[in-house]
């Protein structure tokens, strides 16, 4: 049994009276016990992603100090919102309206299009913006969002938004191609967005690639179950 912390500071010169705190006790080996097992029966482990479950077994260390701080916080979740900086701001809304305006314009541009992305540019799904407007695009890796071994996409997303960011709107994937017209030789950007349904029936998602010697605009998994390792690098709107 673990001796009880005594916290003792005088108070006021004249009378040099003691106040003394008692702090909380440390839980008994019987209180641990029942708390392992409590939790055993309990938590409902099927709702688990696997590898969400093997991030916290990757990491003992780290897991076991994020679940004291649940425990001493009495068992409530302290939501962290993260100060990431504006990466780029760009213009959607700014005339371009159908498939065929973004494909001449990305053309005349000298910039290329991938199957991809080409296919859900011409889905309902995408849609622009029916006033000129600006956004605040932030850049983070899976891993900056405290995913250092990967996470799927569901995941990815999620966590953003716990962190205060948002999806972006799918006009963002070709408005970014036109306006980002120095990115870096190898950088590939995805845009995390709502999936869009191509035209054999699978969801995609637009990345923006600087590659085989030219800037494209092409689409890329995006079903909730793709997995993405640390280092790959999302786009996502400054939520306001």
């Amino acid at each position: 049994m673990v001796s009880p912390h005594l916290l003792v500071a005088k108070m006021g010169k004249p009378n040099k009276r003691k106040v003394v705190i008692q702090m909380s006790k440390a839980m008994s080996t019987n209180q641990r016990l029942q708390l392992v097992s409590v939790l055993m029966l309990n938590t409902d482990f099927d709702k688990v992603p696997s590898d969400i479950a093997q991030n916290f077994i990757d990491d003992p260390t780290g897991s076991g100090s994020e679940f004291t701080k649940f425990l001493c916080n009495n068992g409530k979740i302290e939501v962290v919102v993260k100060n990431f900086p504006t990466w780029r701001t760009i213009k959607l809304g700014t005339g371009l309206k159908t498939a065929d305006d973004f494909r001449k314009a990305i053309k005349q541009a000298g910039m290329k299009i991938g199957e991809w992305g080409n296919d859900i540019l011409d889905q309902p799904a995408f849609t622009v913006a029916s006033e000129k407007i600006e956004v605040e695009l932030i850049n983070v890796s899976v891993a900056e969002l405290d995913f250092k071994n990967g996470a799927t996409y569901k995941d990815i997303c999620a966590r953003a938004k716990e962190l205060g960011l948002d999806l972006c709107p799918a006009e963002v994937g070709p408005q970014l191609r036109l306006q980002y017209k120095d990115q870096p030789k190898g950088e590939w950007l995805l845009v995390s967005m709502e999936a869009i349904t191509d035209s054999d029936g699978s969801l995609h998602v637009f990345d923006v690639v600087h590659g085989d010697g030219a800037l494209w605009l092409d689409g890329n998994g995006g079903n909730a179950g793709r997995f993405w390792s640390g280092d790959g690098r999302f786009l996502f709107l400054r939520r306001k």
